[in-house]
């Protein structure tokens, strides 16, 4: 089964009307209205799932939605971000970006295949925010989210045998606490900050620092699982339990 030619691009300039602002002082539980999914979400018949990431987040995200990927191929693609560039035209930029890659790499998953591909992009404002691989720029970005809202961008692209190319974008917001210097210090030494946009990981110990968030916390994480799950299910995917519906 094929997706319809085209793009479906579905863009949230702000959280939606079901979101809630959720106060962080139990930070896993910001996303309990996005686990109950307990059924595997299967690709139609003869088709598989190949996840264009190797981020681990991403693979526990997908498992969290029942879809487990039949194969991961990490994406290796130039990350620069272009002159005046949008956060969020940059995170859907790299998603579609990743996902092309992979096809290219592999133009055997043109047939009976869905590539998915996602990207998390942390912004200040119109400010891009780098994935940190250095004490400096994790304490730099540190500074500039301590004590203010910032914004996550979620690029999503599926890929699907026919040329269909599906895409989405989410965006939520996360305010930080004011954080001190011995905060910052002990957040560097534990080197979660390596490798994460705007320098932390919302679901390790940067937790303590989230005074809310309102949107999608996947999104936060890593990946939308609750537009994913639409997504997939437009494309034929369907529950194991035939009586199960995506509310």
């Amino acid at each position: 089964m094929t997706l319809p030619k085209g793009v479906l691009h579905s863009v949230s300039n702000k959280p939606s009307r079901g979101d809630s602002i959720i106060h962080a002082a139990c930070p896993l539980l910001c996303n309990e209205g996005e686990k109950d999914v307990t059924t595997a979400l299967l690709p139609p018949d003869g088709c598989q799932l190949v996840l264009a990431s190797a981020s681990p987040r991403r693979v526990q995200l997908l498992a969290q939605a029942g879809a487990t990927p039949h194969q991961i191929i990490a994406a290796d693609i130039d990350e620069t971000a272009h002159k005046g560039e949008r956060p969020g035209a940059y995170a859907m930029r790299m998603a579609r970006e990743k996902a092309d890659a992979v096809l290219h790499r592999q133009p055997e998953l043109a047939q009976n295949t869905f590539i998915l591909a996602a990207d998390t992009v942390v912004a200040c404002g119109l400010r891009i925010l780098p994935k940190t691989e250095t004490d400096a720029e994790a304490d730099k970005c540190l500074s500039l989210l301590s004590g203010r809202q910032h914004r996550v961008y979620g690029g999503i692209c599926l890929l699907s045998s026919g040329g269909g190319v599906h895409t989405c974008l989410s965006q939520s917001k996360v305010g930080f606490r004011r954080l001190s210097l011995r905060d910052k210090q002990a957040y560097l030494m534990s080197g979660e900050w390596q490798g994460k946009a705007g320098g932390y990981a919302i679901q390790g110990q940067a937790a303590i620092f989230i005074r809310q968030i309102s949107g999608s916390y996947s999104n936060i994480v890593g990946l939308d699982i609750h537009r994913l799950a639409g997504m997939l299910m437009a494309g034929g995917f369907r529950f194991a339990d035939a009586n199960r519906t995506l509310t």
